[in-house]
C-alpha cells in the first residue's frame, strides 16, 4: 500500500547528504593507473559523494517503480488522502505495518546491494594501485 514510501524517504536523506557532501569536496585523490603495462595514466580516486549518489540513484529508481505499481493497482490516488488505506483505520493500520516490514526490508536490501557495490569498487581500486611499477 505505501511500501515505497520508506525508501522514498531514505532517498531524500541520501539526496541531501550527497549535495552536502559534494559541497565540501576539495580536490579529488588521484591514483596512478597503468593500462595493458604500456602507458601510466594518472585517474581520480571515486569521491564518495559519487558513491553516494549510486544509492542515491538506486533508492529513487526502486521507490518510482514501486509507486507507479501502487498507482496501477488503485491504492494511491490522485485526490486527498492519495493512500486509500489512509482513509479508514483498519486499512491504516494495516498500511503502518505493510511500511514497516516491506518498505523497512526494501530499503535495508537495497543499502545492502549498495554496500557490495562499494566493496567491489574499493577491491577493484586496491587492485589497480597495487598493479602500479614500483616508483623510483
Amino acid at each position: 500500500m505505501a511500501c515505497f514510501l520508506v525508501p522514498a524517504a531514505e532517498a531524500v536523506v541520501t539526496t541531501i547528504a550527497t549535495k552536502v557532501m559534494k559541497s565540501k569536496e576539495a580536490n579529488p585523490e588521484t591514483v596512478k593507473v597503468q593500462l595493458d603495462g604500456a602507458e601510466l595514466v594518472e585517474e581520480e580516486k571515486i569521491p564518495f559523494s559519487r558513491k553516494l549518489g549510486w544509492l542515491n540513484k538506486l533508492l529513487w529508481g526502486g521507490s518510482a517503480l514501486l509507486a507507479f505499481e501502487h498507482v496501477w493497482h488503485g491504492e494511491v490516488v490522485p485526490w486527498f488522502p492519495f493512500l486509500t488505506a489512509a482513509s479508514n483505520p483498519a486499512d491504516a493500520a494495516e498500511m503502518l505495518h505493510e511500511m514497516s516490514t516491506a518498505g523497512v526490508t526494501m530499503a535495508v536490501l537495497v543499502t545492502a546491494v549498495w554496500a557490495g557495490m562499494l566493496i567491489v569498487s574499493s577491491v577493484i581500486e586496491k587492485r589497480a594501485k597495487k598493479a602500479l611499477p614500483a616508483e623510483s
